[in-house]
């Protein structure tokens, strides 16, 4: 009767086969039931993104965006639209970043001095004579942008790419080349900017805080006289005709950025933020590339249409140089963090001594 002990084994030997086969199925159903909750958590059928920004439609800049909205939309696999709201449609900068903290836009592409409106911090970039060419602010945004990321990132925010919109001139209805010149008129700042009203004001300027959207209108009306922007801008919104002589030196770059809503990025899984990430870097490269190609051209297109290039000697510049260098340390410590502001000072200060030449061919 030896058998029996050896079909006792056989029987339990198959029914822990079956106990091994049903706990490894049970397994492979949870895994998959986990994987399916957290996509229907992670991937909702449809989310929209609104971008609000003062580029103008149909421009060569307003068609980038929109590649980049088509290559978000592939690379969410038809789950994320990028719906762009250009040429001030949401209002002037200071408006639309407070769209954005009441979630009616999830992403904004802004000039410095919107993005100042959220953090001080990125006046660094836009010091009054600090910086005298593209290379130097090139230089110094690669080294100090992680920083300003984070500092945006704490406020709830994401950066998503940097840009520039050109180097700031003085545009006014007479021609100026002396602070004393520009110190009679009624000089438009941009509304929102508190502290550059501020400063301007105790230099003895007339400072007028005025939205963006409503620079043409002031201008018609006399209720400015001059305003400051780079050419591109002044062009692309049609201000130089209001104000038809610009004062031939770069006073400072005026940066840009997009950036969206950390609570809305949030919830776009990592590879699909990677991607959005990368698409979203590459146009901010094309943007920055068609900006400053385009500046090139804009101050001759506007002297066809009557713009007067007013140039300053060296004697105008040597003022325009000290009254700058003078409003230094108002920016440091108060618009400007006081090691950030030296840190662009020693930056510069480096880029100039590994490339005299390039400096001084920058500098006016």
């Amino acid at each position: 009767m030896t058998w029996w002990p050896s079909r006792i084994n056989k029987l339990r030997i198959r029914r822990d086969h079956r106990r091994i086969d049903a706990c490894a199925n049970m397994h492979v159903m949870a895994r998959l039931l986990i994987f399916l909750l957290l996509v229907s958590v992670t991937l909702p059928a449809q989310t929209i993104i609104r971008l609000g920004t003062i580029i103008p439609k149909d421009s060569p800049w307003d068609a980038i965006l929109l590649k980049m909205g088509e290559e978000w939309k592939k690379a969410s696999g038809g789950k994320i639209e990028l719906k762009i709201y250009p040429g001030g449609e949401q209002g002037d900068e200071p408006e639309m970043v407070q769209k954005l903290r009441i979630k009616k836009l999830q992403a904004v592409a802004l000039s410095g001095a919107g993005l100042s409106g959220i953090d001080a911090a990125v006046s660094a970039l836009q010091i009054p004579m600090m910086l005298s060419s593209y290379d130097e602010l090139d230089y110094v945004r690669d080294h100090i942008s992680d920083r300003l990321e984070k500092g945006l990132k704490q406020r709830g925010f994401i950066v998503l790419n940097w840009g520039d919109a050109g180097w700031v001139h003085f545009f006014t209805k007479q021609p100026a080349v002396h602070p004393d010149d520009i110190r009679k008129m009624k000089l438009c700042v941009l509304q929102g900017d508190n502290s550059t009203f501020e400063l301007y004001k105790i230099n003895g300027f007339r400072p007028v805080s005025l939205a963006a959207t409503d620079i043409l209108t002031g201008l018609q009306t006399g209720l400015i006289d001059a305003f400051q922007s780079p050419p591109l801008v002044a062009l692309s919104n049609q201000w130089f005709g209001g104000a038809k002589n610009m004062l031939d030196i770069q006073f400072a770059q005026l940066v840009g950025a997009t950036v969206i809503s950390k609570d809305v990025w949030d919830k776009i899984p990592a590879p699909v933020q990677k991607d959005m990430m990368q698409s979203a870097r590459t146009a901010g490269v094309a943007l920055r590339e068609e900006i400053r190609k385009a500046e090139a051209s804009s101050i001759p297109l506007m002297q066809q249409f009557g713009l007067n290039v007013v140039h300053a000697d060296p004697k105008a510049v040597a003022e325009w140089r000290q009254l700058s260098e003078a409003i230094w340390p108002k920016l440091r410590g108060t618009m400007v963090p006081p090691d950030l502001f030296d840190e662009v000072k020693r930056l510069r200060d480096e880029y100039r001594k590994a490339h005299p030449a390039a400096s001084a061919a920058g500098m006016p």
